[in-house]
């Protein structure tokens, strides 16, 4: 079964169980979706709209909920707070599991290691092969900033 399966056989469960906020939150990642398609047959590279396609799409919206779970937070706004965070679980549900805050220093730090990075300059040959090798499961900015902490201090 493909993401966009697995993503509308949710929307109509939660048609069915009438969950108002999680029936918003499907509707808008499969107008998402639909967008994506015909952006991707309309440009000059036509192509099929793949999971991978999907999964880049679920972290953008992921990204968007986490700037405005933040902006929520430093205006007390509760209520949307609290909107923000179920629609963050929800789009959340359809990806790998992120690794933890603790597992990213861990992997940024063996892979200087292993690339025997110097400095900040080799922040690029790190971080490639960090998206070569953890490209589901790496939260990429906690990464940079981590590594340039790090890279700036060598």
């Amino acid at each position: 079964m493909s993401l966009k399966e697995k993503i509308e056989n949710n929307y109509n469960n939660s048609l069915k169980s009438k969950d108002k906020l999680e029936i918003s939150t499907y509707r808008l990642i499969l107008s998402s979706i639909k967008d994506l398609d015909i952006a991707n047959r309309s440009g000059s590279n036509k192509k099929e709209t793949n999971d991978e396609d999907i999964k880049k799409l679920l972290k953008k919206m992921i990204k968007q909920r986490d700037e405005s779970i933040e902006i929520y937070k430093k205006n007390n706004r509760q209520d949307l707070l609290a909107v923000e965070k179920k629609e963050h679980e929800i789009i959340s549900s359809f990806l790998p599991k992120q690794l933890s805050e603790e597992e990213t220093k861990n992997i940024c730090n063996q892979t200087i290691k292993k690339l025997n990075a110097s400095s900040i300059k080799d922040m690029g040959k790190v971080m490639g092969v960090l998206k070569k090798d953890y490209s589901d499961t790496l939260d990429f900015s906690k990464a940079g900033t981590y590594l340039k902490e790090v890279l700036n201090k060598k």
